[in-house]
């Protein structure tokens, strides 16, 4: 029952100015967007258009820049520490499955980390070390492990790079299962409109130095109900609104 009345936190951004020091114009200026509460948003467009740098933004790590970033009324610096996934599984490889979960979160117990593994399918592999687990398995513990620093604001930062579509279907499905009972804010930076349409609610296309939004699509059709038509069509129409071109990557 607790998990099916949690929530994830509303998202104000409202940046005046985003710059770094090697670029000549700035990478975000007088950019605002809002999140709703247990959104699925996605966050799609060229490298280096300032999808990544949004993310730290979000998550209280980049605090070098004019304007504000709240995580439910809060200052994001200020905020609970949100549940990252990065674009490689980033694992402790001197640690266990277990204790690469308790590591980032030391309150976290030895039985709430396994049933953490056993909801991303890894029940047997608490006591296997990242060289002994596939790539696709090290993604799965790194999803454990941001989930239990908090399930209810996930970031994901291209968590399916790398990796063959079959083990991105597989992913998407542990994923999808996570978000279904958990009802976290989601924010999932991708290149691929597919991810998009299989997992998000809202779709927000990015473009431009300094970078505007081009494209804001919400989707009618709840994620579990969508058709393969359904996705396809909804991953051409994002698609035909990205930039072609790519920027400098920052």
């Amino acid at each position: 029952m607790a998990a099916a009345a949690m929530s994830g936190p509303r998202l104000d951004i409202a940046i005046e100015g985003k710059r770094f020091d090697f670029l000549p114009e700035p990478l975000l200026e007088r950019f605002e967007l809002k999140v709703e509460p247990s959104s699925v948003v996605a966050l799609v467009g060229p490298s280096g258009v300032g999808k990544s740098t949004l993310l730290r933004m979000v998550g209280g790590i980049d605090t070098l820049f004019s304007g504000s970033v709240s995580v439910d009324g809060v200052p994001a610096a200020a905020a609970p520490p949100a549940g990252f996934v990065f674009q490689d599984a980033r694992l402790l490889p001197w640690l266990t499955a277990l204790d690469n979960i308790r590591a980032v979160r030391p309150e976290t117990t030895a039985a709430q980390a396994g049933e953490m593994l056993h909801r991303v399918g890894l029940s047997g592999f608490e006591h296997y070390f990242p060289h002994e687990l596939s790539g696709g398995m090290q993604r799965r513990v790194a999803l454990a492990r941001a989930f239990s620093v908090n399930p209810r604001l996930l970031l994901l930062d291209e968590p399916f790079v790398s990796l063959d579509r079959t083990l991105v279907r597989e992913m998407e499905e542990v994923l999808f299962a996570l978000i279904e009972q958990s009802r976290p804010t989601v924010l999932l930076v991708t290149h691929l409109p597919e991810d998009a349409a299989m997992l998000a609610d809202r779709a927000i296309v990015l473009a431009g130095r300094p970078a505007r939004i081009t494209a804001d699509y919400r989707f009618t059709v709840p994620r579990g109900e969508r058709s393969r038509a359904e996705r396809e069509a909804i991953a051409s129409q994002i698609a035909a609104s990205v930039a072609p071109e790519e920027t400098a990557a920052s």
